[in-house]
């Protein structure tokens, strides 16, 4: 529950908790220096217009309190666009300020961001005007990673990748990153980063139970070229909770309100595919969430899993899972409800 507007946890300095490091494990991102916390905080469904900036901050200042200092964002994440980046530079300025070296933040640019051609793709002016508008909200003056978002098929992949490099050169982000590019072109971004004298810091793919494409083909180029990867929707955007084990939508539930999830994806499939898992994760003790993220935390390859949160509870939830090494039985009790290697249910 979000605590009252007038708690004076929200208008006394924030002190983030001395064992914020006790819990949350963290992993080498690939072959970098880096460390991330196997969970991270995703900006995207949580952060715009539907939420009060008190509830936001409760849950910037929880994830920070638990040692998921990871925040990850784009450009366009909202509603409206640029929200959940505006969002986050006014709780950085009153709350996290202090704590900014601490904090790993990353952003993106790659879609519809402004009217016109020159906002949205992989073109030079996109990337770079956005990550300036993207630092102007989030009142910082550099990123940790700033990914290209998506593939362009209208702009060169060096084009794309030699912003990547200069943007990294200037020092407005630290590292470069890539979402949503298959195989082929992770490795192309990686060679050409490299004559760059920049190396890929990180892939940010959709992983989960219900997709598992990334295992066919860019899971093992990543192995090869020791690149990290942060996941996204570990939960198949709440398909992966119990909210829906009746068959039913309930009204508070994001397939009641998402562009991205409705209730024509309560097929019989998915229903029988739910339950059992429902079934397995209660043999294991653990939720349906908390299994899912331990799921996908199980391959050494994903270095962090990136969770929504519309409350405290669920990065609480996450944080335990992190910590779960799942059995060869569980993982194997899994298999028939889950997507094929390399395939998604979607």
């Amino acid at each position: 529950m979000p605590i009252a507007a007038d708690d004076p946890r929200l208008s006394s300095p924030f002190e983030a908790a001395p064992t914020r490091y006790d819990d949350v494990p963290f992993a080498r991102a690939g072959a970098s220096g880096i460390p991330l916390p196997r969970i991270s905080l995703g900006l995207w469904q949580n952060f715009g217009s539907g939420r009060t900036l008190d509830t936001q901050r409760e849950i910037l200042r929880h994830a920070v309190d638990r040692g998921v200092v990871h925040i990850d964002l784009a450009n366009n994440y909202g509603p409206p666009y640029g929200a959940a980046e505006t969002t986050f530079g006014t709780v950085l300025d009153t709350d996290l300020r202090r704590y900014r070296d601490e904090l790993f933040v990353s952003t993106k640019a790659g879609y519809d961001m402004w009217p016109g051609p020159y906002g949205d793709g992989g073109s030079r002016k996109y990337l770079i005007r956005s990550l300036e508008q993207s630092l102007t909200r989030m009142r910082t003056d550099y990123v940790d990673v700033f990914y290209s978002h998506r593939v362009d098929p209208e702009t060169p992949i060096e084009e794309t990748v030699g912003a990547l490099a200069d943007i990294v050169r200037s020092g407005k982000a630290l590292y470069a990153g890539i979402s949503n590019y298959p195989a082929d072109l992770t490795r192309r971004a990686h060679e050409l980063l490299a004559a760059e004298g920049v190396r890929l810091f990180i892939h940010q793919p959709r992983y989960s139970l219900f997709d598992r494409t990334p295992e066919a083909e860019l899971f093992p180029v990543l192995r090869d070229l020791s690149v990290g990867s942060a996941v996204f929707s570990p939960l198949a955007q709440g398909l992966l909770t119990a909210k829906y084990l009746d068959g039913t939508v309930p009204a508070d539930s994001r397939a009641a309100d998402s562009r991205f999830l409705d209730e024509s994806a309560l097929t019989d499939d998915y229903l029988r595919r739910i339950r059992g898992i429902d079934g397995v994760a209660r043999e294991a003790g653990l939720s349906i969430p908390q299994l899912a993220v331990a799921w996908v935390l199980r391959d050494p390859v994903v270095t962090t899993a990136i969770i929504g949160a519309s409350r405290t509870s669920q990065i609480d939830d996450a944080v335990a899972a992190s910590k779960v090494t799942l059995t060869d039985d569980v993982i194997a009790a899994l298999e028939p409800f889950a997507a094929a290697v390399g395939g998604s249910l979607r």
